[in-house]
């Protein structure tokens, strides 16, 4: 019987994997910037562009996506998306 789990082609080590998970935890880094809060306006700014570069690696991602990591991007729940693409093994078994 074959393993019912759908698998992504996109490795977790490709590039477009990569980028987006730099960009997700450059994300993280904006919200957590206590200094950065303190300007509203240029936290704001930061943050609308990390999204922007977000969505934008969202969709260069190779094809197919795993659904769940889909599900995350779409409802732009980036903690879990990154949580997941962390979570999946590289090729070379990290």
């Amino acid at each position: 019987m074959e393993n019912a789990t759908p698998k992504a082609s996109a490795s977790p080590d490709h590039f477009g994997v990569i980028d987006l998970k730099e960009a997700l935890r450059e994300r993280l880094a904006i919200i957590q910037d206590e200094e950065s809060r303190r300007d509203e306006a240029k936290h704001l700014s930061r943050l609308r562009a990390v999204s922007e570069k977000i969505d934008k690696l969202q969709g260069a991602l190779p094809q197919p996506v795993d659904p769940r990591l889909a599900h995350y991007l779409q409802r732009r729940s980036y903690d879990k998306a990154l949580e997941f693409l962390e979570a999946a093994p590289s090729r070379d078994g990290t």
